[in-house]
């Protein structure tokens, strides 16, 4: 992915790629925020991108932050896995029933997503 931002360093997808890999490995947090706000200025209103920012900022332990970016994600893409880190950071701010019913929706367009599956598995959810 470095290669790719070198060769065209607006490409948004790449500096989302590169930043969400390492927010999703809990590596070099400040390093995948700062690739993701440059995705964000390429890319505003893709909500895989702001899933990814909402991502980092969980991360970094910034709840009310990750709530607002995964909440614009959901309502611009509601894809099953920006439905997983939504219910995710939810389950963890102590509001469950959203968490819930998040979480319901996603696995109701795709039931047999790994990621919502993992995610519910390891937080102890059940649905």
């Amino acid at each position: 992915m470095r290669r790719v931002i070198a060769l065209k360093p607006d490409h948004a997808h790449a500096h989302n790629a590169l930043g969400y890999t390492l927010a999703d490995r809990n590596q070099r947090l400040e390093e995948a925020r700062s690739l993701i706000a440059r995705a964000v200025e390429l890319s505003p209103d893709d909500g895989h991108i702001l899933d990814s920012m909402g991502w980092v900022l969980y991360r970094l332990k910034d709840l009310r932050g990750a709530l607002e970016w995964l909440k614009k994600a959901w309502a611009l893409s509601p894809d099953t896995e920006i439905g997983a880190h939504l219910g995710e950071v939810l389950w963890v701010a102590g509001q469950r029933d959203e968490a819930l019913e998040i979480w319901r929706i996603a696995r109701s367009r795709e039931p047999d997503n790994k990621t919502l599956a993992e995610t519910l598995q390891r937080l102890g959810a059940r649905l």
